[in-house]
Parts: structure tokens; sequence; C-alpha cells
């Protein structure tokens, strides 16, 4: 499951535009130039790959080489093992800029759009949030969520999603909060030190595993 990139991971690239969703570590392309060549294409084209990852439970930390005020993102993502298809995404950034956070989620097509989504736990449940685009792939939400929510979020043992189908049916989608406090630790610590022009590469060993 954590081999597999969601699709909207991108959104770390494109915050500052906050409207603009991206592949995976892609920033907006830029205009071609009159005559390059197809090795730089490919180069240009080429997604941005992770400089740290980290594992804290059924959360992975991951920060890009890119400039930006959210350079680092916390992510979870679960995936149906029979066919390999995403069944719900959820990416935390943290804006340095701002000190704000954003929470982009990924859904099921099939969703009733006008309905939104929720989110719930134990200790938090959001208003209605607005789908902001579907693809191929799903149906998104992004929302701001605020310190208040994430704290409340780390002192919850339990959380889902809850959508409406077309057919009108009701779903409860549980994901899992394990490592959630320790990953939302790790991703302000390096979206700072990254932002702040600071190296993260000896600070944040790669591929660490914590609780």
């Amino acid at each position: 499951m954590k081999s597999v990139r969601l699709r909207f991971a991108g959104l770390i690239v494109g915050l500052a535009a906050f409207s603009l969703l991206a592949t995976p570590g892609t920033a907006a392309p830029a205009a071609k130039p009159a005559a390059s060549s197809a090795p730089a294409q490919a180069a240009a084209n080429k997604p941005v790959q992770p400089d740290v990852t980290q594992e804290f439970g059924d959360w992975t930390v991951r920060c890009y080489p890119i400039s930006s005020p959210a350079p680092c993102e916390m992510i979870e993502m679960l995936v149906n093992k029979k066919t390999g298809r995403r069944v719900l995404g959820v990416v935390l950034v943290y804006n340095t800029s701002n000190n704000q956070h954003v929470m982009q989620i990924a859904l099921p097509l099939g969703v009733m759009l006008q309905n939104g989504a929720v989110l719930s736990s134990d200790t938090y449940t959001s208003g209605v949030l607005h789908f902001r685009l579907c693809d191929i792939q799903g149906c998104y939400v992004v929302a701001p969520l605020d310190s208040g929510a994430v704290d409340q979020l780390s002192r919850a043992t339990k959380a889902e999603m809850q959508i409406v189908s077309v057919e009108g049916k009701r779903f409860n989608i549980a994901f899992s909060l394990k490592g959630f406090t320790s990953a939302h630790n790790a991703l302000l610590q390096l979206a700072r030190q990254k932002a702040a022009g600071g190296s993260t590469s000896s600070s944040a060993p790669t591929d660490s595993k914590k609780p």
C-alpha cells in the first residue's frame, strides 16, 4: 500500500495557488521552448521524488526538494487488495507561511456530489466538505483544517469519511489514526526546517520506522 503514490499528492507543490491540483510532486507545466530536445522534455515532465520519507504507524511523511512554504506532506492511503484500486486517500500539509493546515481527501467515484462528505472521529466532526473535482481515479475534497481540529484528531482513536452514493446509500469509510500524532509532529518540524532552507537529510533519516 505504501508503495503506491496518490495522484493528488502534488497539493504541496500547488498549495500557493490552492486551486491547482497536480499529479504527485509535479508543479504546473512551464511553457515549452520553441525547440527543445526529447530528453529535456522528458526531464521536465518527470515527477519530483521525495528526498525525505518517514513512516509513523499507518502514516507516511514525505518532503520534496522544492521551494515552497509547504514542502512536506503526511499521507495515508487505503487500497483494495483484490483490485489494487484506491479506496480512500488522505493527505495533510502544513503551510509555514500562514501557519495553516490543508487536508485533501480522495474518495471513490459514484458519490453524490451535492451531499459532500463529512470527516468524523470520536473527538471531532467536520461540517460538510464540498468536492473540488473528480477525475477517472475518484473525487476530491480540499479543505483547510484549523489547529483545533488537528489537535482533536490527534486525541482520537478512530476516524471515517461519511459519503452518500448516487443511489442514495450512505457509506462510512474508516481509516487509521495510528501514528497520526507522531507523523504530525514530524510534519511540522520538517516543513519548518525545509521551508527555512535547512537540510533535512541528516536530521530526518529516510524510511525511518516509528510508532
